[in-house]
Order: structure tokens, then sequence, then C-alpha cells
């Protein structure tokens, strides 16, 4: 016999037992990797989506600020309508008080008026169609001259002004001699309770 022979039946068991175990540690391996494989790619989805989470979350909590400073705002800009201390007069008289307001705000502005049209409850106005019993209603179509910046400052005063009022419609055209004064076709809605 040949001394390979020898070794190898001397040495069959272990030399199977060894071909044994790396045919099962090729079979573990191979099973094993996958899923290693399969963990690492999850936790890197993990790691992606827990950052899109936070971002998304940032987001919306941005979002929501935003949201309640302008829900506050627009409680601030709510405004009243105005209420004579007088009662039981016209819409006339009930408005002028409103009107005067506006004129002085026209003229503390530097803008000059060519022409004011009034229309008082007009039939259009829905608080006029809906409930006529509760308040005037007084329409004023105003022509006006003045610069970009007075008229700016006038936007300004009126936006802050404490009572409801509606500005219905608004026409600039600057005037053809002089591109730095306009040329204002204005229409305001002014409301007063009975």
């Amino acid at each position: 016999m040949n001394e390979i022979e020898v070794y190898f039946k001397k040495f069959k068991t272990v030399i199977l037992i060894v071909v044994l175990t790396l045919i099962v540690f090729g079979y573990i391996v191979s099973k094993i990797v996958p899923v290693v494989t399969d963990i690492y790619k999850m936790s890197q989805d993990y790691k992606t989506a827990v950052t899109t989470l936070a971002d998304k979350e940032r987001t919306l909590k941005n979002l929501q600020e935003k949201t309640a400073k302008a829900e506050a705002e627009n409680q601030n800009t709510i405004k009243a309508v105005y209420k004579p201390i007088e009662q039981g007069m016209d819409t006339e008289s009930i408005i002028a008080n409103e009107f005067a307001e506006i004129l002085t705000l026209i003229r503390g502005n530097a803008i000059k008026t060519r022409s004011i049209k009034y229309e008082y409850d007009p039939k259009d106005d829905n608080f006029v169609k809906n409930v006529p019993d509760k308040y005037h209603v007084a329409k004023l179509d105003i022509e006006m001259i003045g610069t970009y910046k007075d008229f700016e400052g006038f936007l300004k005063e009126l936006y802050k002004h404490e009572h409801f009022l509606d500005m219905a419609s608004m026409e600039i055209v600057p005037y053809s001699r002089d591109k730095k004064i306009l040329i204002i076709n204005f229409q305001l809605k002014l409301y007063a309770q009975k």
C-alpha cells in the first residue's frame, strides 16, 4: 500500500469531518450572508426613514407655527363694524362720521380728490341684500390724484382703520404728463350698525 492510502485510511474520519464541516460551513454562510445583507439594508432604510421623518416633523412644525401666526394676525385684523352713539338716524347721518375719517386720511396723505360719488344702501351689496335691518352701507366712488408714496401711505392707514370697511375696487393709472403722479379711481364701502 502506498503511503497516501495509509494516511487516508488513518485519517479518513478526520478528513470526512473536515469536508462535512466545510460543506456545512459553506451552507451556513450561504444562508447567513443574504440575511446579514438584508439586515444591513433595512438598517440603512431605517436611518433614511428616521432622517426623513425628522425633516417632515420640522416642516410640519414650521407650517403649524406659520398657520398659528396667520390665525393670530387674522384675529387682529377682524374689525368691528362702526356703531354710532346716536340711534334712529338715516344712513347718510350715521355714515357721515366714518366718511369724515376717510377724508381726513386722504388729506393727511396729501392726496387730492377730484370727485366723490355716493350711493347709500346699494342694492348689490351683500349686507343690504341679506341683513338690511342691521346695517347701513355707503358706497363711495372716489377719484383721487397723488403720488405713489402718498397713495401707499393712504392704503397703509386705511388698512389700520379701526372699523370694518371694504375696498371694493381700485384702478390706478399714471398721469400722462408726469408718470410720478397717479390718477386713482377707488371704490370704498363703509358700514355702520343700525
